[in-house]
């Protein structure tokens, strides 16, 4: 249980990192990129992949995929952490659950009961309820658009990775290694053109705050490996627990630290969201 609890700090930190970057006027583009180097250096440590293991790789273009959307969808993390908080964010990430059980059950042959079907009908109103505001301003109605493509941002990763599972020439920690190389060259390849062109410089500021971000960034990773580790023998307690514990940790932080402001139909879709998830984990364990 340990390893899941440093797994939501880490996740929630990330969260707040990308809340505090603009206080402090960091470069979230350039954070990011410095992010999958430092996460790079530390699978390599941790996982030990070997070269000609790596260079036996078939290319997929799951891979590159995934390559792209990592960073892209960081980015709108970071922008949806800036524009309506850790607290919605947190929930419209962890939401993106049911694209994924959708595509097991469109894709992957996946089959549906009723209280599958009970929890994602409950998870669709927890994101109407969760995002809801009422105001008439254009800008804060546009603040929408972030939480709803980390929605399926996330969700579409989620289905990548499911795939990249399903690889097997390779080991799926190996896999990782690669598919961060390839966010990181995409990354870097965008800091560079708008240093190149747009004249914008490059600081050590935010190399320092990237290596911090992907820091914690790969701390949630390995530590969610090693829980499913721990508790193989039920999956479904310790992706429920994540999400769970995310969403509550999360909210807390937005709420408590941050003063982030929640409306009553905010709050009642923060425990819809909960409950469809533990909905669908339940789901999993009872066939009815």
């Amino acid at each position: 249980m340990i390893f899941l609890i440093i797994s939501i700090c880490c996740s929630v930190t990330v969260a707040v990192l990308l809340k505090l970057a603009r206080r402090y006027k960091i470069n979230i583009l350039q954070a990011v990129t410095w992010n999958y180097l430092f996460a790079i250096g530390m699978a390599c440590f941790f996982f030990k992949p070997s070269v000609k293991e790596l260079a036996s790789a078939h290319f997929s273009p799951v891979y590159l995929g995934l390559g792209i959307l990592l960073p892209v969808v960081f980015w709108l993390l970071a922008a949806s952490v800036r524009n309506i908080g850790i607290v919605k964010t947190d929930i419209a990430q962890r939401l993106s659950l049911f694209i994924s059980i959708l595509a097991a059950y469109f894709l992957f042959g996946d089959h549906f009961n009723t209280l599958k079907l009970l929890g994602l009908v409950v998870g669709f109103l927890a994101i109407i309820f969760t995002l809801y505001r009422k105001t008439k301003s254009s800008a804060t109605a546009g603040s929408w658009i972030y939480p709803m493509l980390v929605f399926v941002g996330f969700g579409a990763i989620d289905i990548l990775f499911k795939q990249v599972s399903q690889l097997k020439q390779i080991p799926y920690t190996s896999s990782l290694i690669l598919i961060f190389g390839l966010s990181f060259i995409i990354s870097l390849a965008a800091i560079l053109y708008l240093s190149v062109v747009k004249k914008q410089k490059l600081q050590l500021i935010n190399f320092i705050c990237g290596c911090i971000l992907g820091f914690f960034n790969f701390g949630n990773i390995l530590f969610y490996l090693k829980a499913h580790q721990a508790m193989a023998k039920s999956p479904s307690t310790v992706f429920a627990a994540m999400n769970i514990g995310v969403i509550i940790l999360g909210s807390l932080i937005g709420i408590l630290i941050f003063k982030e402001k929640m409306n009553k139909l905010n709050y009642i879709g923060l425990g819809l969201a909960l409950t469809a998830i533990i909905l669908i984990r339940l789901s999993q364990i009872y066939a009815f």
